[in-house]
């Protein structure tokens, strides 16, 4: 039975060395290309005529760019509208990422902790540099829960600074975790359908079971792909919210 684990190996395509760092081009920065290119080449492509009467593709265009506005005008408000490009930018980016490493020999770049923790960390520091220099000190009164005894808050307020440092944590493990969990089970169960039919005819017929329980775990997983997209996109607006406004 195949590694498992192998299919998120990272393999230099294009090896290259600067002063000691390794900055190769890798079968993850490929991935990572084409859904930039095919992303680009969609929503060009599908908006050009922008038709009264939409398309399909024009149809799915305008269906996700409403999602998204609809998303930050709920979590954040009306002045969210000016990070209506960045959510919307990581809405799509991890979409393919999940989808498209779904695609035989393809590389699931979402799989990695260190792209999806990068993208958690961006989020990270935005809060905290555009919500000091918009509301200066008074942004560390989101530490301060309104009505909160002062006898409470030696108690309530660590617990809140911890609960604002492990976001970016929680926000890209799970990301990452679900990936690799259904990746990891997509394979173990192909690999059982292939040791079945190195058997012989019963082999054969008996792995047709794993195989249509795989087809069922696939459609499932394109299920899980969005969901976590969506996931990772509306828990960026709520976390960019405390930019825009403190309640204390």
């Amino acid at each position: 039975m195949a590694n498992p684990v192998q299919q998120f190996e990272i393999t230099p395509l294009v090896p290259l060395e600067i002063s000691g760092y390794d900055i190769s081009f890798t079968n993850s920065s490929l991935w990572m290309a084409f859904a930039l290119i095919i992303s680009t080449l969609y929503f060009t492509i599908s908006m050009r005529k922008k038709s009264l009467v939409p398309s399909r593709a024009q149809a799915f265009s305008e269906m996700a760019y409403e999602m998204v506005a609809n998303m930050i005008r709920e979590n954040i408000g009306s002045r969210g509208r000016q990070y209506f490009p960045l959510i919307f930018t990581l809405f799509i980016l991890v979409l393919l990422g999940n989808v498209l490493g779904l695609l035989p020999y393809s590389f699931t770049y979402t799989s990695h902790i260190i792209v999806t923790a990068a993208l958690a960390l961006m989020i990270f520091f935005m809060v905290i540099i555009i919500g000091i220099y918009r509301h200066g000190l008074h942004f560390f009164s989101l530490f301060l829960p309104p009505g909160v005894p002062i006898l409470m808050l030696p108690l309530i307020v660590p617990i809140e600074i911890m609960s604002f440092i492990i976001r970016p944590i929680t926000l890209s493990v799970r990301l990452f975790a679900n990936m690799v969990a259904g990746h990891i089970m997509i394979k173990v169960i192909a690999g059982f359908s292939v040791m079945m039919a190195s058997i012989g005819t019963i082999g054969v017929l008996a792995g047709i079971i794993p195989m249509m329980f795989n087809s069922v775990i696939i459609g499932f997983e394109l299920l899980i792909a969005a969901l976590q997209a969506y996931v990772f996109a509306i828990l960026s607006c709520v976390y960019l919210k405390d930019t825009i406004e403190i309640n204390h």
